[in-house]
Protein backbone atom coordinates (compact mmCIF):
# COMPACT_ATOMS: atom_id res chain seq x y z
CA UNK A 1 0.00 0.00 0.00
CA UNK A 2 2.84 2.34 0.71
CA UNK A 3 4.11 1.96 -2.89
CA UNK A 4 0.74 2.99 -4.34
CA UNK A 5 0.55 6.06 -2.13
CA UNK A 6 4.09 6.95 -3.12
CA UNK A 7 3.18 6.79 -6.85
CA UNK A 8 0.42 9.34 -6.32
CA UNK A 9 2.87 11.73 -4.71
CA UNK A 10 5.34 11.53 -7.60
CA UNK A 11 5.63 14.66 -9.77
CA UNK A 12 3.86 14.62 -13.21
CA UNK A 13 7.18 14.84 -15.09
CA UNK A 14 8.43 11.63 -13.56
CA UNK A 15 5.10 9.94 -14.39
CA UNK A 16 5.74 10.65 -18.10
CA UNK A 17 9.00 8.76 -17.82
CA UNK A 18 7.10 5.80 -16.50
CA UNK A 19 5.52 5.18 -19.93
CA UNK A 20 2.08 6.60 -19.30
CA UNK A 21 0.91 9.02 -22.03
CA UNK A 22 0.62 12.67 -21.06
CA UNK A 23 -2.79 13.95 -20.20
CA UNK A 24 -5.00 15.73 -22.77
CA UNK A 25 -4.25 19.25 -21.46
CA UNK A 26 -0.60 18.78 -22.41
CA UNK A 27 -1.48 17.76 -25.99
CA UNK A 28 -4.04 20.48 -26.55
CA UNK A 29 -1.62 23.45 -26.96
CA UNK A 30 0.49 21.54 -29.48
CA UNK A 31 -2.65 20.58 -31.43
CA UNK A 32 -3.81 24.20 -31.50
CA UNK A 33 -0.37 25.32 -32.67
CA UNK A 34 -0.32 22.77 -35.51
CA UNK A 35 -3.78 23.73 -36.72
CA UNK A 36 -2.99 27.45 -36.64
CA UNK A 37 0.23 26.90 -38.63
CA UNK A 38 -1.64 24.87 -41.24
CA UNK A 39 -4.31 27.52 -41.71
CA UNK A 40 -1.84 30.42 -41.80
CA UNK A 41 -1.51 30.47 -45.65
CA UNK A 42 -5.30 30.70 -45.90
CA UNK A 43 -5.22 33.96 -43.97
CA UNK A 44 -2.90 35.64 -46.54
CA UNK A 45 -4.16 38.90 -47.91
CA UNK A 46 -5.18 38.93 -51.56
CA UNK A 47 -6.64 41.96 -53.22
CA UNK A 48 -10.36 41.57 -53.79
CA UNK A 49 -11.55 41.52 -57.40
CA UNK A 50 -13.69 44.60 -56.89
CA UNK A 51 -10.58 46.68 -56.07
CA UNK A 52 -9.85 46.85 -59.80
CA UNK A 53 -13.11 48.61 -60.47
CA UNK A 54 -16.14 47.85 -62.61
CA UNK A 55 -14.42 48.97 -65.82
CA UNK A 56 -11.56 46.50 -65.60
CA UNK A 57 -13.15 43.74 -67.71
CA UNK A 58 -14.28 46.03 -70.58
CA UNK A 59 -10.88 47.75 -70.59
CA UNK A 60 -9.11 44.40 -70.76
CA UNK A 61 -11.42 43.34 -73.59
CA UNK A 62 -10.54 46.50 -75.56
CA UNK A 63 -6.81 45.84 -75.10
CA UNK A 64 -7.32 42.25 -76.20
CA UNK A 65 -9.26 43.30 -79.32
CA UNK A 66 -6.48 45.70 -80.31
CA UNK A 67 -3.84 43.00 -79.93
CA UNK A 68 -5.97 40.54 -81.89
CA UNK A 69 -6.10 43.11 -84.68
CA UNK A 70 -2.32 43.47 -84.46
CA UNK A 71 -1.87 39.71 -84.60
CA UNK A 72 -4.08 39.33 -87.66
CA UNK A 73 -2.77 42.50 -89.36
CA UNK A 74 -6.23 44.11 -89.42
CA UNK A 75 -5.43 47.83 -89.66
CA UNK A 76 -9.06 48.92 -90.11
CA UNK A 77 -10.37 47.30 -86.92
CA UNK A 78 -7.25 48.31 -85.04
CA UNK A 79 -7.67 51.98 -86.03
CA UNK A 80 -11.29 51.92 -84.87
CA UNK A 81 -10.12 50.96 -81.37
CA UNK A 82 -7.78 53.96 -81.01
CA UNK A 83 -8.69 57.28 -79.41
CA UNK A 84 -8.12 60.51 -81.30
CA UNK A 85 -5.23 61.25 -78.94
CA UNK A 86 -3.55 57.94 -79.88
CA UNK A 87 -4.10 58.63 -83.58
CA UNK A 88 -2.52 62.07 -83.25
CA UNK A 89 0.41 60.78 -81.20
CA UNK A 90 1.23 58.06 -83.73
CA UNK A 91 1.45 58.97 -87.39
CA UNK A 92 -0.37 56.93 -90.00
CA UNK A 93 2.88 55.30 -91.05
CA UNK A 94 3.65 54.23 -87.48
CA UNK A 95 0.15 52.78 -87.04
CA UNK A 96 0.29 50.91 -90.35
CA UNK A 97 3.76 49.60 -89.52
CA UNK A 98 2.49 48.44 -86.14
CA UNK A 99 -0.37 46.46 -87.68
CA UNK A 100 1.61 45.07 -90.63
CA UNK A 101 3.28 41.98 -89.31
CA UNK A 102 4.16 39.33 -91.91
CA UNK A 103 5.76 36.87 -89.48
CA UNK A 104 3.91 34.71 -86.97
CA UNK A 105 3.09 36.68 -83.86
CA UNK A 106 1.68 36.26 -80.39
CA UNK A 107 0.96 38.47 -77.40
CA UNK A 108 0.55 38.28 -73.68
CA UNK A 109 -1.42 40.68 -71.51
CA UNK A 110 -0.52 41.01 -67.84
CA UNK A 111 -2.65 42.14 -64.93
CA UNK A 112 -3.63 45.74 -65.42
CA UNK A 113 -3.76 48.52 -62.90
CA UNK A 114 -6.10 51.43 -62.45
CA UNK A 115 -4.05 54.53 -63.26
CA UNK A 116 -6.89 56.92 -62.56
CA UNK A 117 -10.64 56.77 -62.80
CA UNK A 118 -11.59 55.49 -66.25
CA UNK A 119 -7.98 54.72 -67.24
CA UNK A 120 -6.18 51.37 -67.05
CA UNK A 121 -2.67 50.35 -68.00
CA UNK A 122 -1.89 46.76 -69.04
CA UNK A 123 1.63 45.38 -69.40
CA UNK A 124 2.00 43.46 -72.67
CA UNK A 125 4.59 41.29 -74.36
CA UNK A 126 4.58 41.20 -78.16
CA UNK A 127 6.29 38.18 -79.69
CA UNK A 128 7.29 38.29 -83.36
CA UNK A 129 9.34 36.07 -85.62
CA UNK A 130 9.60 32.39 -84.95
CA UNK A 131 10.25 31.19 -88.51
CA UNK A 132 13.23 28.96 -89.24
CA UNK A 133 15.48 31.91 -90.09
CA UNK A 134 14.29 34.31 -87.40
CA UNK A 135 14.39 33.64 -83.71
CA UNK A 136 11.34 34.86 -81.79
CA UNK A 137 11.75 38.37 -80.44
CA UNK A 138 9.91 39.75 -77.46
CA UNK A 139 8.99 43.37 -76.98
CA UNK A 140 7.89 44.46 -73.50
CA UNK A 141 5.54 47.42 -73.42
CA UNK A 142 2.18 48.57 -72.11
CA UNK A 143 -1.22 49.59 -73.43
CA UNK A 144 -3.29 52.36 -71.89
CA UNK A 145 -7.06 52.03 -72.25
CA UNK A 146 -9.51 54.83 -71.41
CA UNK A 147 -13.25 55.09 -70.97
CA UNK A 148 -14.62 57.29 -73.74
CA UNK A 149 -18.14 57.40 -72.27
CA UNK A 150 -21.16 55.11 -72.18
CA UNK A 151 -18.85 52.29 -71.06
CA UNK A 152 -17.01 52.40 -74.40
CA UNK A 153 -13.30 51.76 -74.06
CA UNK A 154 -10.56 52.73 -76.49
CA UNK A 155 -6.79 52.41 -76.60
CA UNK A 156 -5.03 55.66 -75.80
CA UNK A 157 -1.45 54.43 -76.14
CA UNK A 158 -0.09 51.82 -78.50
CA UNK A 159 2.55 49.38 -77.23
Amino acid sequence: MLVREAMHCVAPASRRLSGRPPALPLRLPSLILCISLLTLPLAGKTPPGSALGPGYAPALAAADRLLQSWQSGDVENGMSLLTSHAKEAATTDVVEQFFSNPSPSAYEIGRGKLVERGRYEFPVVLVTGGSKKLHPRRKFSSIVVVNTGNNDWAVDKLP
